[in-house]
């Protein structure tokens, strides 16, 4: 019984992988409407074709999100636990550190020329990005000059979920080798409640007491969490 011939024309050109297509739309939305019209895994999604210029993106993107909750949270995640995802490579952790970074570099930009005290919204942006999603405690001093601009912003120490060392004669010390001549302390709560504790509010006034003596001024102590923070200045706390 013979046969029609074979139409390899029609039948045999080969499939683009749906990805490809998906790479594409996603790029044309960017560039018709803008990157914010992407959800937080697209973003992850387009993100990741950088870093592998094969294959399905999502399943990995939709991964770090149900596992750190929100683009943040997977900016904010230390490297064991990013490895610990399924499919997420070496590449792909450092591309997430190098974007982290480049968002806080972003926004510190912002502050860092004027006076910290009149950009107050900015520096709150500043301090959400740097560590408002860290999973254990961080020390932080922002070190400024008779102008209330910004000459150091230093990470002092770290320490456990709930508790971080912090000696009030090396907060002065460190603000005169800066010659600053006054201070915003800020520490980051990971529980996700700014409210500040006793113990927080203890040490803040020892640290006032001692700049005080040294004509260094505490302007504010800052608590920051992922929900929001708490200014000892607002709270009437200083």
């Amino acid at each position: 019984v013979s046969r029609p011939p074979h139409n390899t024309t029609m039948t045999d050109a080969p499939e683009e992988p749906r990805h490809l297509g998906h790479r594409e739309r996603l790029r044309r939305r960017v560039l018709d409407r803008g990157a914010g019209s992407l959800a937080d895994y697209e973003l992850l999604e387009y993100l990741l074709f950088g870093v592998r210029r094969q294959g399905d993106t999502k399943p990995t993107a939709k991964a770090l999100i149900d596992r750190f909750g929100s683009i943040a949270g997977v900016l904010a995640a230390p490297t064991a636990e990013l490895a610990a995802v399924k499919s997420v490579s070496e590449a792909t952790i450092a591309l997430i550190a190098v974007t982290a970074e480049a968002a806080r570099r972003a926004v510190r930009e912002e502050i860092a020329d004027g006076p910290v005290l009149s950009s107050w919204t900015r520096l709150i942006d500043y301090l959400r990005v740097a560590m408002g999603h860290n999973r254990t405690e961080e020390f932080r001093l922002l070190f400024l000059d008779s102008k209330n601009r910004l000459i150091a912003d230093e990470v002092q120490g770290t320490g456990t979920v709930n508790r971080t060392a912090v000696y009030p004669r090396e907060v002065v010390k460190r603000a005169l080798e800066h010659g600053a001549t006054a201070i915003i302390m800020v520490h980051n709560h990971p529980s996700g409640d700014p409210t500040p504790s006793r113990a927080d509010v203890e040490m803040t006034e020892e640290v006032r007491d001692a700049g005080a003596l040294m004509g260094i001024v505490l302007h504010d102590h800052v608590v920051i969490s992922k929900s929001g923070h708490e200014s000892f200045k607002s709270m009437g706390l200083l």
